[in-house]
């Protein structure tokens, strides 16, 4: 019979720094394409960001959105894998699932489903039904977003390749959605984008009683159940990779 796989699982969180937390995902994707470090499970509580993708850099209005992101008291950050603007909280749980391969772009799927299903069987064991698949009118649409009842996303994910390895990131909306629509409301506006806000929903929607880190333990077990699960801490290697990097995913404008 053969052993689980081992992962390790960190949680540093550097909420006060979204744009180096930002840099600190894509340091480890870097290193893991490296050879440097092993598959990598990361999840964190972060602050209050708007996190714009490629696309949305290139809109009229994105000087304007990243205005508006701070008129609701969000920093920005370019995100590290694509789609359009997401939202992070206090009340979010953020995850950064970072894997070592000699050719990442032959599991591009199959890394979408696993940790869509992962995601999915953890709400379920919380007592939230959830599916995979996007629902009509979602902020940051995508095929294997998270949704329950087909009216309420509550967990969005995005991918980005390096040479030898991937990175799976995304955000989980445990509580106080209102937040995410208070915010999503003019950012949208301001990039031209059309979408339903009573799509942007949360876990106590359904569960009153959850919480990030009873949400965040079930996350854990169910991710225990297909691996070992070693934990670990960011390397100081990592982090200095991470300081030189963290520039890059500072809001510019041409």
């Amino acid at each position: 019979m053969s052993q689980p796989r081992s992962v390790r699982l960190v949680r540093d969180e550097f909420a006060d720094r979204p744009s180096f937390d930002t840099a600190v995902s894509r340091a480890l994707l870097i290193q893991a394409s490296e050879g440097v470090i092993p598959e990598t499970f990361r999840l964190n509580v972060p602050g209050r960001v708007v996190a714009f993708g490629k696309r949305d850099t290139l809109e009229p209005g994105y000087r304007e959105a990243v205005a508006a992101a701070a008129d609701q008291g969000f920093a920005s950050v370019e995100r590290l894998a694509g789609g359009r603007a997401a939202v992070f909280t206090e009340h979010t749980l953020a995850f950064s699932w970072t894997i070592p391969h000699r050719d990442p772009r032959r599991g591009i799927y199959p890394r979408f489903e696993a940790l869509a299903g992962l995601m999915a069987r953890t709400f379920r064991t919380l007592g939230v039904p959830a599916t995979v698949g996007e629902i009509p009118g979602e902020y940051c649409p995508g095929d294997y977003s998270v949704h329950h009842g087909g009216r309420i996303k509550l967990m969005g994910v995005g991918q980005r390749l390096a040479s030898a390895a991937a990175h799976v990131g995304g955000v989980v909306v445990v509580d106080r959605p209102d937040l995410i629509r208070d915010v999503l409301v003019p950012v949208y506006d301001r990039l031209g984008l059309d979408w339903d806000p009573a799509t942007a929903g949360a876990l106590t929607d359904v569960q009153p009683a959850l919480s990030v880190e009873t949400v965040a333990a079930a996350l854990v077990g169910e991710l225990g159940g297909s691996a070992t699960l070693v934990d670990a801490t960011i390397g100081d290697d990592t982090l200095a990779l991470a300081e030189r990097l963290a520039p890059e995913h500072e809001p510019a404008f041409s």
